[in-house]
This record gives C-alpha cells, sequence and structure tokens, in this order.
C-alpha cells in the first residue's frame, strides 16, 4: 500500500519521473546555452559584424524594451488573432473532410490528387488572389491560415481513422451501435492522437500563414512589423520580432501538447 502512494498520477515513481524531467529538459537547455555561448563569441570577437547579427545582450535588451515600453505586444495580438481564426476556419473544414475520405473509397479517389494539389502552391502566390477576391482585412489572412492548417490534420486525420482497428468497429456494430455512437465513442478516442499531431503542427503553421498574408495584404501584426524594420534595416528590431514569433509559435504548440496531455488521461 505504501509503495502505491508514493507513485505519481502518471503511474511513475516520483524518481523515475525525475529522470524522465531531465531527459525532456537538459539536452535542449545545454544545447541553447551552448548556441548562445558561440553566438557570443561570435559578435565579441569580431567574426561576425553585428550589423548582421546583433549581441544576444543588445537583442535581450530591445525585447524587454519592447515589451515594456513598445508596441510589441499588440502586434502579437494581431498576429496571434489572424492564425488563430484561420486554424479554427482550416480545423472546422479539414476535420470532416478528413473523416470522408478515411471512410469513403469514392471520396478519396475523388478528392486526394486536389488536396495534394494545394500544396503545390505557395502561400504567398495565393495571397494577391485572395486580396482581389476578399479584400484586405482579417478575413483575407485567416484563410491564407486555414489552406496551411488544412493539409496537416486532413492527412493526420485520415491515417487516425484509417488505423482504428476493424475488429473493435464490427464488434461494436454487432451490439448495436450507431454512427454517432461509433464515431464519439470508438473512432474518435482511437483516432484521437493522431488528429491532435496534425492540429498541433497546423496550428504552429498558421503563424506563418498570417506573418505571409501581413507581408502581401498589409495589416497591423508582426509581419507588418518586420516589414517596417526590414525597411528601416533594423537588425536589431528584426531580430526581436523573429524572437516573438518564435515564442508564439512555441504556445500555440504548448496548449495544443497540454491537451493532448489532458484528453489521455
Amino acid at each position: 500500500m505504501g509503495r502505491g502512494r508514493n507513485r505519481s498520477t502518471d503511474g511513475l515513481l516520483p524518481g523515475k519521473r525525475m529522470t524522465r524531467v531531465y531527459r525532456a529538459v537538459l539536452p535542449p537547455l545545454t544545447l541553447g546555452v551552448l548556441l548562445l555561448v558561440a553566438w557570443d563569441l561570435a559578435t565579441r570577437t569580431g567574426a561576425v559584424s553585428t550589423y548582421f547579427l546583433p549581441t544576444p545582450w543588445d537583442l535581450a535588451d530591445r525585447f524587454i524594451d519592447e515589451i515594456r515600453h513598445g508596441e510589441l505586444l499588440d502586434y502579437t495580438e494581431e498576429t496571434a488573432t489572424e492564425a488563430l481564426a484561420g486554424g479554427g476556419l482550416g480545423l472546422a473544414v479539414a476535420l470532416p473532410l478528413g473523416y470522408l475520405i478515411a471512410r469513403s473509397k469514392i471520396a478519396a479517389a475523388a478528392l486526394q490528387p486536389y488536396i495534394a494539389a494545394t500544396q503545390a502552391m505557395p502561400a504567398v502566390a495565393l495571397a494577391p488572389l485572395f486580396a482581389i477576391w476578399l479584400g484586405y482585412g482579417l478575413l483575407p489572412i485567416a484563410v491564407l491560415c486555414a489552406l496551411l492548417v488544412f493539409f496537416p490534420i486532413v492527412v493526420n486525420t485520415v491515417l487516425g481513422l484509417r488505423g482504428v482497428d476493424p475488429e473493435v468497429m464490427n464488434a461494436a456494430r454487432v451490439d448495436g451501435v450507431g454512427w454517432w455512437g461509433m464515431l464519439w465513442y470508438i473512432e474518435l478516442p482511437l483516432a484521437l492522437p493522431s488528429v491532435l499531431t496534425g492540429v498541433r503542427n497546423g496550428f504552429t503553421l498558421s503563424i506563418t500563414g498570417a506573418v505571409v498574408g501581413e507581408f502581401v495584404m498589409g495589416g497591423e501584426g508582426l509581419g507588418q512589423l518586420l516589414t517596417v524594420q526590414r525597411q528601416e534595416d533594423d537588425t536589431v528590431g528584426l531580430f526581436s520580432t523573429l524572437v516573438m514569433l518564435c515564442l508564439l509559435a512555441a504556445v500555440f504548440y504548448g496548449v495544443v501538447r497540454l491537451f493532448e496531455r489532458l484528453v489521455k488521461r
């Protein structure tokens, strides 16, 4: 009984759990420190001009100053709104379409070539068309984000549903489970890990779609800020904005990952 109480909620002993944490945290942390030291040495010794690569300390000062006194958070909020809107739109289309492809051979044969063809068209080439068709503002940028989100979610939804054991589904049918019960209680739970992997990757890509959309169609987000900083040759500002984009992508990825872990419990 005492041994059982010492186990954590995920079934691991505290020592083993800490070992897992160390293995997950220490390698990327060590690599990050080494890269930071190399970066500092490269700029401090003059091997790389600070015009092209600012020192990590100048970048940290600029980033903190932009957070405290600048408008970086306002730009970030705009980009996050566009990415979330596009991600939601892509998710709403991709999930039912993925189910249709997974469960209908005719639909799969008809749709898969066109879905694959959408990935051959670069987002930056489609953005001007969306501006002509939909105007400017949130809607065309959200649609552009949705296109980037759409493909990984569709692919992973199809893989997850096709990976459901047919014997489990046949047994459920014998017990009288209908279409909705099959989907909600059997297919969705078993396919959920694969689906959430697609959602995680897709929502991370939605930030790229938002930035590309702002490059072409304007806006008030981080893409527009990058355009201004590029025109002003503001290298430190460019790096500061890129850091914020990386943090935003990490937040999106982490939130979906956290949801995935909560669902698995």
